[in-house]
């Protein structure tokens, strides 16, 4: 059998219920088929760099499979006539991931920054105008 990494985004009008039963639907295809389920890895819903199908944001997750070719393919061909899923991404690799994967990484190094200061916390900004007015009164003085 081959290793595979699988991302499914699915609309947001769903809930995160509902987009966590349709994962557990399409890994049950991949089940019946012969294949294993190594990891899931829910990314939530985030913003897309673009619309896509008249979405502006999307849920995410991250699969990884130990599977034959025709369990995947059954699997794509079920998620292409599902409504609920926008995009999909099937890659083959050569070994999967043991640990969380950058996406995880990424978000448990922001919860560790802290919230971000607000715009009210920075020391005011100078212009050209006040550079232009304390160059005057130097001239005044001298």
């Amino acid at each position: 059998m081959s290793l595979y990494e699988h991302v499914l985004i699915g609309r947001q009008d769903i809930s995160s219920q509902q987009f966590e039963g349709m994962v557990e639907t399409f890994g049950a295809v991949v089940t019946e088929n012969g294949g294993k389920i190594e990891k899931v890895e829910h990314w939530g819903l985030k913003n897309l760099a673009y619309k896509i199908k008249k979405n502006r944001k999307a849920h995410f997750v991250l699969v990884n499979f130990d599977a034959p070719h025709a369990a995947i393919a059954e699997m794509e061909r079920q998620m292409s006539l599902s409504t609920d899923v926008i995009r999909f991404f099937t890659l083959k690799v050569d070994e999967l991931e043991s640990g969380p994967s950058a996406m995880v990484k990424r978000s448990d190094r922001d919860d560790r920054r802290g919230p971000r200061r607000d715009r009210d916390d920075r020391p005011p900004r100078r212009s050209r105008d006040d550079d232009n007015r304390d160059s005057k009164d130097s001239k005044e003085e001298e």
